[in-house]
């Protein structure tokens, strides 16, 4: 059974990503600071899995902290690397926070890497690192436009870092996976979308919207040039995201990967606009909206969506779960955690 530290475990991505490891045969060794998840999520994991994993609570820019892990886990195989600071709207205002903590965190883990001989790192990317493309949909190979943010650019960034280290490094076998709009939930409904901070992301606030959290949904632009006017984004189920890193991390165990540093994009591979996404939950469930147009958000770029044809020929995934699907695990997950769902 390998071992595998997760960093950002109980985050969204994190968690679910979790549960598929556990469900493949891995061990895993949890890490999050919790700054914005809940060491509850764990209990979660253990419902679906009978498994709790063990449990680091600490801050990766705390690198005598993080390296107790490592010392008391020599056995330990690999990384994937979830933990960051992700919100496009607080990256803006804070910056100096985002560039500490995400790029601090990241450099303390390869240090790590380096210094215990771990060969194996997976890397939490973002489709935001391709800022406005230029065409569409976008492939690993599209350029890299100026980032409209600074957390798009922290991933920017973190991807330099890693491929340069891997140009010094050989030995090291790193993924990068560049990812769009994970939403949805595990089916079981006993973890989802549930972060600290206020959901800035679609579907979440869909469906904190139609629960009553919120009083409406604004929908940012209507003047973009779109087949509506409202922004396009390429949606992804959670566990689908969550099983391209199992597959991912194998791909690499299992010595298939042709250069040291790959990426790949993990997307559905089609673009569906904000109003599309509405309309589409509003006929699912039946719920009618209360959602007003407002004006263009800053950091938000008009239009992205996946080319995926790489990640099918090189790993051999594809995403399962369409627009509807992701929807409904996502409004059962908000009447659970509501309370509006039993079971």
């Amino acid at each position: 059974m390998n071992k595998i530290i997760v960093t950002g475990s109980c985050g969204y991505i994190g968690s679910h990503t979790v549960v598929d490891l556990i469900q493949q045969g891995y061990e895993v060794l949890s890490v999050d600071n919790h700054i914005n998840s809940s060491p509850d999520v764990l209990n979660g994991i253990e419902k679906i899995t009978n498994i709790k994993p063990k449990h680091y609570p600490i801050d990766l820019c705390d690198i005598l902290s993080l390296e107790k892990i490592f010392l008391e886990n020599p056995d330990v195989q690999g990384i994937i690397h979830f933990a960051a600071l992700k919100s496009v709207n607080e990256s803006v205002e804070k910056p100096q926070l985002y560039y500490y903590n995400n790029m601090v965190g990241l450099l303390n883990l390869l240090e790590l890497t380096k210094k215990y001989k771990l060969n194996h790192f997976i890397f939490s990317s973002s489709c935001s690192v391709y800022g406005q493309a230029n065409e569409l949909p976008v492939t690993e190979n599209t350029p890299l436009q100026d980032a409209e943010c600074p957390y798009a650019y922290t991933k920017q960034a973190g991807e330099r870092i890693l491929k340069d280290i891997c140009i010094a490094n050989k030995l090291l076998q790193c993924i990068i996976l560049r990812y769009f709009n994970p939403a949805g939930a595990h089916s079981s409904n006993w973890i989802g979308e549930d972060s600290i901070n206020l959901a800035s992301n679609l579907v979440p606030v869909i469906t904190e919207t139609a629960i009553g959290k919120r009083g409406s949904l604004t929908v940012f632009g209507n003047d973009y040039n779109t087949i509506d006017g409202s922004c396009v984004r390429d949606y992804i189920h959670v566990m689908d995201i969550a099983r391209a890193h199992t597959m991912a991390l194998q791909y690499i165990e299992t010595n298939r990967n042709n250069t040291n540093c790959e990426v790949f994009n993990l997307g559905a591979g089609k673009g569906l606009t904000v109003l599309q996404v509405i309309k589409t939950f509003e006929e699912l469930t039946d719920q009618k909206l209360n959602y007003k147009i407002g004006p263009r958000r800053e950091g938000d770029v008009e239009a992205i969506f996946a080319d995926i044809r790489l990640v099918n020929e090189k790993l051999k995934w594809k995403p399962e779960a369409d627009i509807s699907e992701i929807l409904a695990s996502a409004w059962a997950w908000e009447m659970k955690r509501s309370g509006k769902l039993i079971g």
